[in-house]
């Protein structure tokens, strides 16, 4: 182990979405750098196995994030049993996609509850926390925080809305000392990718974005830098690199996209694919879907 990678060595780190996909391999990630961890998640039995592989003293709470009550205890749980919390990985995510007028109205909503206001009250909940500790918030995030695609509006709205809660925490929270990052992640191969996959509207979707950008990352590469900026308590993290250059263009990809759309219309018109990920109910984070 590196001096760098001694850094973190016998913090307390709650990572959400972490039974598996994204959030599985952050946490051994951590772990692997001696990190206590806190795995939170919907899957009982997925977490328990992730919390009982960890080398570190590690253990999982079935937790839905965006209930604010349930969250609390949850964290009063962890800190007793594992010590006051300096890491958040705020990953917890799922996905649809579909043309928005066909839309179920409660799979979209799910879908804003879970990633927009799960991060949320995962940040308000473990705050008190990360203040005493002058900890870091990382906030899991998606090429499509930067720049919305058609027949994902549910998706693209929350991971904008994830994008702008870190950026006004990251000032809030500066004078006090506690760092907020955003991960800007694409695909990753996770089970929401694989679940993704299997409908018509997600292929066509993949297929139209320019090579470089439909690739596919192993979940552990990604795991290694995105602990790797917490770390450095770095304010942004973009995996790949070169998603770091969407950012200068951001402002023309709107007009782009529907440039775009008008010239090649979807060639087939698609049903809703319901929530993406393990189980329906709850995924981590991968690319666009990211989490």
């Amino acid at each position: 182990m590196t001096d760098r990678k001694r850094i973190l060595n016998g913090r307390t780190a709650v990572v959400t979405g972490a039974a598996r996909g994204l959030g599985r391999a952050v946490a051994e990630e951590l772990a692997a750098r001696g990190v206590r961890v806190a795995l939170l998640g919907l899957e009982e039995d997925a977490l328990a196995r992730a919390a009982a592989g960890l080398p570190t003293v590690s253990h999982h709470w079935q937790v839905d994030v965006a209930d604010d009550a349930a969250m609390a205890r949850v964290a009063g749980e962890v800190s007793r049993r594992l010590g006051p919390v300096s890491i958040v990985v705020a990953n917890a995510g799922v996905a649809e996609a579909g043309p928005f007028a066909d839309s179920d109205p409660d799979s979209w909503r799910r879908v804003i509850e879970v990633n927009l206001v799960g991060s949320a009250v995962t940040a308000r909940t473990f705050l008190p926390q990360l203040l005493d500790t002058r900890g870091h918030y990382l906030q899991i995030a998606s090429l499509a925080s930067i720049g919305a695609v058609p027949m994902m509006s549910a998706y693209c709205a929350s991971k904008a809305g994830v994008e702008s809660l870190s950026q006004s925490l990251r000032a809030e929270l500066a004078p006090r000392g506690v760092g907020v990052g955003i991960a800007y992640l694409n695909w990753i191969d996770t089970d929401m990718i694989r679940d993704a996959d299997e409908h018509a509207v997600m292929r066509e979707l993949r297929a139209r974005m320019p090579p470089p950008a439909r690739r596919t990352r192993p979940a552990d590469d990604v795991a290694r830098i995105v602990v790797g900026a917490v770390e450095r308590r770095a304010p942004s993290v973009y995996v790949p690199g070169w998603l770091r250059s969407v950012q200068v263009v951001r402002a023309g990809l709107p007009g782009l996209i529907v440039r775009l759309a008008r010239r090649e219309p979807m060639r087939s018109h698609f049903t809703p694919t319901g929530l993406l990920g393990a189980g329906g109910r709850a995924a981590e984070a991968g690319g666009p879907p990211s989490g």
